[in-house]
């Protein structure tokens, strides 16, 4: 079994008040405002899904990386995906060995983490994070516990244009498995599972959620204007996939 867990996924958006309709539409807590990620020229929101988070991040300033794919993704869209693993050496290990550049690192006592270019991992930046003690979350702000309400992330979904390679590049990197999926592949995790669907670009395209209640959910989530359809409710440009906790 696969010791890698998806810990955190995160939208982009050009509007602030999107992380106050994101907390509506989920029936989430109160978010943590991350002050470091001034740093990177944003502003965000961090929800608790269990144990498990939920990030909405806006630019704040000209010229940063996450308004520079919002003008590539004018409608939004799945911007980072953010991995929990054992071992964050041997990842960074794996990834310098391949030519990755790994365009953010932090080594801290309760936290280290690398970031790795989405033009040379594919489809999306990359974080892998490797928390002390395992089951604490230092980017869920102090208290996350007491604001985290039931779920969590059961996988995501990237769309390529060649899923096998884009597959085994994550796979390889991240220190996973790589199996046969009846459209294209998928990666086993911890929990759940990371899906690579044929696309005409690499992205990553899907959320898959579980929430208290679905279906209020996606009744919210249209008076939002944001719709549902084909099982997915399309939410800050990402097709999400709403299964009860």
């Amino acid at each position: 079994m696969s010791e890698l867990r998806l810990r955190q996924l995160v939208f982009a958006s050009y509007h602030r008040e999107d992380i106050d309709r994101l907390q509506e539409v989920l029936d989430l807590g109160d978010p943590f405002v991350d002050p470091g990620v001034g740093a990177f020229g944003l502003v965000n929101g961090v929800f608790a899904l269990g144990d498990q988070f939920l990030e909405v991040v806006v630019p704040a300033r000209e010229d940063t990386a996450a308004g520079r794919f919002l003008d590539r993704e004018p409608e939004a869209g799945g911007y980072m995906a953010i991995f929990q693993s054992p071992d964050i050496a041997a990842v960074r290990q794996r990834a310098d060995a391949a030519g990755l550049r790994r365009v953010w690192n932090i080594d801290l006592p309760e936290i280290a983490a690398s970031h790795l270019h989405p033009a040379d991992i594919g489809g999306a930046i990359v974080s892998v994070d490797t928390p002390v003690p395992p089951e604490s979350w230092l980017w869920g702000g102090m208290g996350w516990k007491q604001r985290a309400v039931p779920g969590g992330l059961a996988g995501a979904t990237l769309r390529a244009k060649a899923p096998d390679q884009l597959g085994a590049r994550w796979a390889s990197i991240l220190g996973t498995d790589i199996e046969p999926a009846a459209q294209g592949v998928r990666l086993p995790l911890a929990e759940g599972h990371i899906e690579i669907l044929p696309g005409d670009r690499d992205r990553l395209s899907g959320f898959h959620l579980l929430v208290r209640d679905p279906e209020t959910a996606r009744a919210r989530a249209a008076r939002q204007g944001w719709d549902s359809r084909d099982g997915m409710t399309r939410i800050l440009g990402v097709d999400v996939r709403l299964t009860a906790a």
